[in-house]
């Protein structure tokens, strides 16, 4: 069994992320490809001891990307939204944006 830091790669930061996370108290963040949502759930729970509603993941292609006649493509990824139950003190990863 993969660590809760093994699963939970990073916060995702951007204008849509912080949008969602003060309005429908979600936070989303980059996983493990191989990662269930069962396990994203138990992982935030450990991590920042919240207790989670629901998760929902999508799953992101690379894009290929070139360098002068070189092409190459940069790695998939996934990504999770976390939406925590209500009356749950929202964590702050992002207070200086």
């Amino acid at each position: 069994m993969k660590s809760a830091y093994q699963i939970i790669r990073r916060p995702v930061i951007t204008e849509k992320g912080l949008g969602v996370k003060e309005t429908e108290s979600t936070l989303v963040f980059e996983v493990a490809a191989k990662a269930t949502k069962t396990e994203v759930k138990e992982a935030v729970q450990s991590i920042f001891k919240v207790k989670v509603a629901s998760v929902r993941t999508a799953n992101y292609v690379g894009k290929e990307r070139r360098r002068g006649k070189f092409t190459g493509f940069r790695p998939d990824w996934k990504k999770a939204y976390v939406k925590l139950k209500s009356g749950e003190k929202m964590p702050e990863y992002a207070q200086n944006m």
